[in-house]
């Protein structure tokens, strides 16, 4: 890992992903966490103020950045509940089975190498009536707009640390066997349609469909 990816990159990353559209996704969907909650690609810990204290008894935080981590501790020192960081790819989840009440992964599948792996990863440490709550950029639905995102894609993840545009995330979800609760999705305002297409939710692993919107 350069320079570019230890310094420049989290900082930038940090700035990107705090911005308010953005922002207002992470306020919808981290307040539902509860319990011990694993938090997958935490970076720089722009959820945590977003965390219900009544809710949560401790948070793992799991990031290969340890440089984006550090960007965290003011974030993190106030916060009435445990916060662990762990400092690994989220593939390689160090934790028991059925030892999480929660995951919540969001602005991260985009990035993990292999998103399934990890998804599967997620379904292994949750308890059976644990949930995953995500909130992810991806493939959006219109052709026109799916052409550009397959096009930018290479670049695009050249330059920001693995990002890719058009990832099909409720298909990655449905592979790893889990189903969706719920699922909203839309273009975020304020954002390039090519990278602002949302999707965001809640999913249990193995269960039936309930409902999708």
């Amino acid at each position: 890992m350069g320079f570019y990816d230890r310094h420049i990159l989290p900082r930038f990353i940090n700035c990107a992903c705090g911005a308010r559209p953005i922002m207002k996704q992470r306020e919808k969907l981290v307040p539902n966490a509860h319990g011990t909650v694993l938090e997958i690609g935490i970076g720089t810990g722009l959820n945590l103020p977003y965390y219900d204290p009544g809710k949560v008894e401790k948070l793992i935080g799991l990031d290969p950045s340890k440089e984006s981590w550090t960007l965290a501790a003011e974030r993190a020192e106030h916060l009435p509940f445990e916060v662990e960081f762990i400092g690994l790819p989220g593939e390689q989840i160090p934790l028991d089975d059925n030892s999480v009440d929660t995951v919540l992964v969001t602005f991260s599948l985009c990035t993990i190498p292999d998103p399934v792996a990890a998804l599967r990863g997620m379904a292994r440490v949750l308890r059976p009536s644990g949930r995953l709550l995500f909130c992810e950029h991806g493939k959006a639905p219109d052709a026109s707009v799916e052409t550009w995102q397959n096009r930018v894609n290479p670049i695009w993840r050249s330059v920001f640390g693995g990002c890719n545009l058009n990832r099909d995330i409720p298909a990655l979800l449905r592979e790893a066997d889990f189903a969706v609760s719920d699922l909203e999705s839309m273009y975020l305002p304020s954002t390039p349609r090519f990278a602002g297409f949302n999707y965001w939710g809640t999913a249990m692993h193995g269960l039936p469909t309930s409902a999708a919107a």
